[in-house]
């Protein structure tokens, strides 16, 4: 008998979840208001300071404004919302946004080679030790998405290394937006992830406080795959 933790979650948070739902669907466009608080309480079922609490939440996370004793008006989240929408984005209603996708791959390129360059230029001496034991553990393991999970673990160290803020907050969105992902992504990631060597490399030019070498390093480890994906993101695409 396989049991699954059981999930609890606040009245808020459903309401919550239900209008950012319609909010990133499309089922709620921008400029149009929300019912009021009593409509929403009514047509929900739940107590107006429930629905209070959840547009507090929604209008935090940019998707709608809201106005006192004025109506609550839905935003262009694509110019309001912040990284934290990206991993909601990428699967909706079980299926993946194939422009969404793309979007984290070419991210991904672009910002790999920069995190080891800074990495390089600003580690110290203790992230070849953990680098090392990354590597070792991705050698090691011969499950495809264990193998993926150590190469996260590879790259979470050239992160904290390159002492940026801004990256390890993007990084962090990516990889939750990424990790649900790695079963599927599996027989692509196989030539990226069981390439030992190249990994080597990236460390060995981030401990040696080479930035060239190292951002050189991490784009040819992370090319192949990327340009392998976006293609079959672009055939999905035409398929649908």
């Amino acid at each position: 008998m396989a049991l699954q933790p059981v999930e609890r979650r606040s009245v808020p948070e459903d309401v919550f979840e239900q209008i950012l739902a319609d909010v990133i669907s499309g089922e709620l466009s921008p400029g149009e208001s929300l019912p009021s608080e009593r409509r929403l309480a009514e047509v929900l079922g739940v107590s107006r300071p429930a629905v209070r609490e959840a547009l507090k939440r929604v209008a935090a996370a940019g998707l709608v404004e809201v106005r006192q004793g004025d109506s609550t008006t839905v935003r262009d989240y694509r110019k309001t919302a912040g990284l934290d929408l990206l991993p909601r984005l990428l699967l909706r209603a079980g299926e993946l946004d194939v422009s969404v996708a793309r979007s984290i791959l070419e991210t991904r390129l672009h910002n790999g080679p920069k995190i080891a360059e800074l990495a390089a230029q600003r580690s110290g001496p203790e992230l070849a030790v953990l680098l090392d034991d990354a590597i070792a553990e991705l050698v090691a393991n011969d499950d495809p998405i264990e193998k993926q999970r150590h190469a996260l673990t590879f790259w979470d160290h050239v992160v904290d290394g390159a002492d940026s803020i801004a990256f390890r907050l993007m990084y962090n969105t990516l990889r939750a937006a990424y990790e649900p992902a790695l079963p599927a992504l599996a027989a692509v990631m196989t030539a990226e992830v069981g390439n030992p060597d190249a990994y080597r490399e990236i460390a060995a030019a981030i401990v040696a406080s080479d930035p060239e070498a190292a951002s050189k390093a991490a784009y040819a480890l992370l090319e192949p795959a990327t340009t392998a994906l976006i293609s079959v993101l672009k055939t999905l695409e035409v398929q649908r």
